[in-house]
């Protein structure tokens, strides 16, 4: 299934029915008067966030949504029954913007979230509504409200604990599929991976969730590469794993140039806990693996950790580091909201 995190739609809502203009002619009845029903109302945009979902590629195939207009008024005092609603289904994770792109209306993160969109026109009166004591048989009626209708941007934040970032080739995505049951691609060659996937890690009896983006290069802030619009799913993360690639010619300047890249990005990406390791020691000979270590050491002013995803050496530490990083950020997060449910 093809990876797809941004679409672009157009939503309209559902046009109120129209009043009835009619009168009550009943034999032996010979003042009926008007007995027509209003409109009913127009159907609503809705966005749901629900579970099974990863993607945004239905949005491919379909870019239109309209409700349904509301029913008209009729005779005897029947109202017209409302629109049906038209409803976005959408994986948690999900930023709703207005057309600009910019200014966010909902953010969906939570299954079984709603979010109003548009709203539906109101039906229109029928003339039973404007009967008053000096106008005993009116014959008007309104029509209904028209829908509201906007194009609208859908955009895809994954939700995970943790993410995995580091320059192409640095083995983001062999450590993913050492550490969860996710099998991305691997390959000895640039931009193996062209979309972010992620995976359950368990370790030490608990579990978070990784997510692995595409490798970043110089430039991706310009759109150099693959750019940086995958960034955006680590946007959320608690923690960052860097890897940097033991074999490359200097550990220290593949580290400043990732993070030099995190920093143009902005979006508090640079400002998140990051845990540091230099990846692939297995293929380093002891002191070359001691050069880049002392090299990373210098660049990222912190004791890096040397792992190895193929023999497994340093992943467990890796992934403990993580998991204590995540469980602070999580208690940290937690804290306000317990404060503020407390009642004395």
């Amino acid at each position: 299934m093809k990876f797809l995190d941004q679409a672009k739609i157009y939503i309209r809502s559902g046009d109120g029915g129209a009043g009835a203009v009619s009168f009550r002619r009943e034999k032996f009845i010979e003042f009926g008067g008007p007995d027509g029903g209003d409109g009913g109302r127009g159907g609503d945009v809705w966005a749901e966030c629900v579970d099974g979902l990863n993607t945004l590629i239905d949005y491919r195939y379909q870019q239109h949504f309209k409700a349904k207009t509301g029913g008209h008024g009729m005779g005897q005092n029947r109202a017209g029954a409302k629109g049906a609603d038209a409803v976005l289904k959408v994986p948690a994770g999900t930023q709703i913007l207005d057309e600009d792109g910019e200014t966010v209306l909902a953010d969906m993160t939570a299954i079984g979230q709603r979010v109003l969109i548009a709203k539906g026109g109101n039906g229109g009166f029928g003339n039973a509504h404007f009967t008053t004591s000096t106008n005993r048989a009116p014959r008007r009626a309104n029509p209904g409200q028209d829908g509201r209708e906007r194009w609208i941007r859908l955009r895809l934040k994954l939700i995970a604990d943790a993410g995995l970032v580091g320059l192409p080739n640095a083995g983001k995505s062999t450590f993913l599929a050492a550490v969860t049951a996710a099998r991305p691609k691997i390959a000895d060659y640039p931009f193996t991976t062209l979309h972010p996937g992620l995976g359950v890690v368990r370790a030490d009896e608990r579990e978070f969730v990784l997510a692995d983006i595409p490798g970043l290069i110089e430039g991706a802030h310009e759109g150099a590469g693959l750019g940086d619009q995958f960034l955006g799913h680590v946007e959320r993360c608690r923690a960052l794993l860097h890897l940097v690639d033991g074999t490359s010619e200097h550990a220290g300047r593949a580290y400043k140039l990732v993070r030099r890249e995190l920093e143009a990005y902005g979006h508090g990406l640079a400002d998140k806990p990051e845990i540091v390791a230099l990846s692939k020691a297995d293929a380093l000979d002891p002191d070359t693996l001691k050069e880049q270590t002392a090299r990373l050491r210098r660049a990222a002013k912190r004791a890096p950790l040397a792992l190895s995803s193929a023999s497994g050496q340093g992943v467990r530490e890796a992934l403990r580091a993580l998991m204590r990083v995540i469980e602070v950020e999580r208690t940290a997060a937690e804290a306000p909201q317990a404060a503020e449910e407390w009642r004395p």
